[in-house]
């Protein structure tokens, strides 16, 4: 890490170096055409087409680094800037929409606890100390114990503590929910729902870049959620049409080349339109009217 005080001017770029969101954060990076090349034993790489260092760090270190640190930019989990508390440093710039997963109260299957307000007072262990203890202590407060709030740091294998008997609950991240059941756990309540954010100092050093790096990060988030749909359509039903794709912000309406007096009252349409509503949204154009209905794949675009 000493390499980081030699580096030229560049925009430092915190980014997970391994776990759930390390694979995920690449294809973003790739998808954004931020290009490098990370050696193995190397947590800095530089990129070899923009003025960027991207510094591979754990995952629950980067709010600190881009909060307090020279790091400009950073993605994390949104789990990992509420536990940090430095909102204050950061602004929270975009949900990837990636790495979804619930922090969640997790007890013993068999075992005596079946509502979070039982385990005031009890032993509870979890990597999530500050937002545990918030919310226990918002809970101590709802039903007025005065039983004191117990919470254990432990920064790995959560999900063994009630076996060995060193908690009561925990809390810990679920994702599918298969590593709880194994230990032999069961959720009884849900303090955050969490996914992979992108975040920034307040006072970034390259605020230009940053505003690339964000839009072109936006553009590939819009690539993989949407899909261009063309299509043409008698003027006659072109408000009905515009209503079954309005578009991202708006759809495109051109008139089209006059092969045929019948051409004046066509117009062609084109619309972003959502991935998943796509089959039904053809199905009430061609209903309405609309032919030559095409469907177009978006691999990159600015929004």
């Amino acid at each position: 890490m000493d390499l980081v005080n030699h580096l030229p001017d560049r925009l430092l770029f915190a980014v997970p170096k391994k776990g759930r969101l390390y694979e995920k954060c690449c294809q973003l990076l790739n998808g954004a055409d931020i290009q490098f090349r990370r050696s193995p034993r190397l947590d800095i790489a530089l990129s070899t087409n923009l003025p960027i260092a991207l510094i591979f760090l754990p995952a629950a270190d980067i709010p600190v680094f881009v909060g307090e640190g020279n790091c400009d930019l950073g993605i994390t989990g949104l789990d990992q800037v509420m536990e940090s508390d430095q909102f204050e440093n950061i602004k929270d710039i975009l949900d990837l929409k990636f790495g979804n997963c619930k922090l969640q109260i997790q007890v013993p299957e068999n075992g005596e606890y079946n509502e979070p307000n039982q385990l005031v007072g009890k032993k509870i262990v979890s990597s999530f100390t500050k937002l545990a203890s918030d919310y226990f202590e918002n809970l101590q407060k709802e039903i007025q114990s005065k039983d004191q709030i117990k919470i254990r740091y432990v920064g790995g294998s959560v999900e063994a503590s009630c076996a060995l008997g060193v908690a009561d609950a925990i809390v810990d991240l679920v994702e599918s929910g298969e590593t709880m059941k194994a230990a032999g756990l069961k959720a009884i309540g849900t303090i955050l729902n969490t996914s992979a954010h992108l975040i920034s100092s307040t006072k970034p050093k390259y605020p230009e870049l940053v505003k690339t790096i964000t839009d072109r990060l936006e553009g590939v988030l819009a690539a993989q959620e949407f899909v261009l749909c063309n299509y043409n359509a008698p003027k006659s039903i072109m408000s009905k049409c515009l209503q079954i794709t309005p578009g991202k912000r708006a759809a495109t309406v051109s008139t089209l080349d006059k092969h045929s007096p019948e051409d004046e009252d066509w117009v062609a349409i084109s619309s972003m339109v959502s991935r998943k509503k796509i089959g039904n949204v053809m199905d009430e154009l061609k209903k309405a009217g609309a032919s030559d209905i095409l469907v177009l794949e978006i691999s990159n675009c600015r929004v």
